[in-house]
């Protein structure tokens, strides 16, 4: 995944952000315990937000104490383990590997050989990964794939891209019961919006470069942002009606901090050109 998906940071409450950091801080050491020590290197905040959405309702949050992966000395209150950790730990694994091939096949050699190298390195670990997730693992080479066609065939087409993109990120819920029908019409807008929005960052670069761009091939050379952010809208105002739908347990004013907020958020600063720098900021200031 890309990184977009993050919080409000200054609307969270103390409680609210305790919870989405040791969220954060639990994963990562999900991570390092089911696939090594390169595995947490490929965590953000997109698989928090996933972590947050599988897990199932709670009426109050009770951390645990570890150890932190990047400084073994400090314990740090954190998300005891869990199905939903360690889902969201597997699909992350799945996902990170699928991104680093499908880098490896937009970039030229030799800006493509740290994609390639980390791809190997991370090898075993989707292997693993895999064998936990199959029919994740599927959607996603099969979504992959679909999207190659359409990115060779230079599909006019803005909405059928990113309608398959959206179906590999739903693909991380399951398709049973009341609860699971919300999450997987959620994570579908969600794919919708992060393949959109990333479509829109990388107009520039993709337009330079001669690359395929759904932006680019629906609009033309310079975009339509009054189009484009009208239909990114649209998929947020979903998301907000599907989150209503849930029971997301102590977890619910986490997660409307990110729709509601952190999501306009970086949607007006992809536009305005100013998130390749909030990007680099950190959450939290300490670790």
């Amino acid at each position: 995944m890309f990184g977009y998906v993050r919080p409000c940071r200054p609307e969270m409450k103390c409680r609210e952000f305790d919870l989405y950091r040791a969220t954060y801080c639990g994963l990562c050491r999900c991570l390092r315990r089911r696939y090594g020590l390169l595995a947490p290197m490929f965590l953000n905040f997109d698989f928090t937000f996933l972590a947050l959405l599988l897990w199932e309702p709670e009426e109050r949050f009770t951390p645990c104490q570890g150890r932190c992966h990047a400084n073994p000395l400090v314990k740090k209150p954190m998300c005891p383990d869990s199905e939903a950790l360690e889902l969201a730990a597997d699909e992350s694994v799945i996902l990170a590997w699928w991104k680093l091939r499908d880098s490896i096949k937009d970039e030229g050699f030799w800006k493509a050989m740290p994609a390639r190298g980390l791809s190997l390195l991370l090898r075993p670990s989707y292997r693993k990964a895999a064998v936990r997730c199959p029919a994740f693992d599927q959607q996603v080479q099969d979504s992959l794939v679909e999207l190659e066609q359409l990115e060779q065939a230079s599909c006019p087409s803005m909405d059928q891209s990113a309608d398959t993109f959206a179906r590999l990120l739903q693909g991380a819920a399951s398709k049973e019961g009341k609860q699971d029908r919300v999450l997987s019409q959620l994570l579908y807008q969600l794919g919708r919006w992060i393949y959109l929005v990333d479509a829109r960052d990388d107009m520039e670069e993709d337009r330079a470069a001669g690359r395929y761009n759904p932006v680019i091939a629906r609009f033309g050379p310079q975009g339509d942002d009054e189009n484009l952010r009208r239909t990114l809208d649209h998929s947020l105002g979903l998301m907000g009606a599907a989150l209503q739908l849930g029971e997301f347990g102590c977890r619910t004013p986490i997660l409307e901090n990110i729709l509601y907020l952190g999501l306009p958020m970086v949607q007006r600063a992809v536009f305005d050109g100013s998130w390749r720098e909030i990007k680099k900021q950190k959450i939290w200031s300490n670790n």
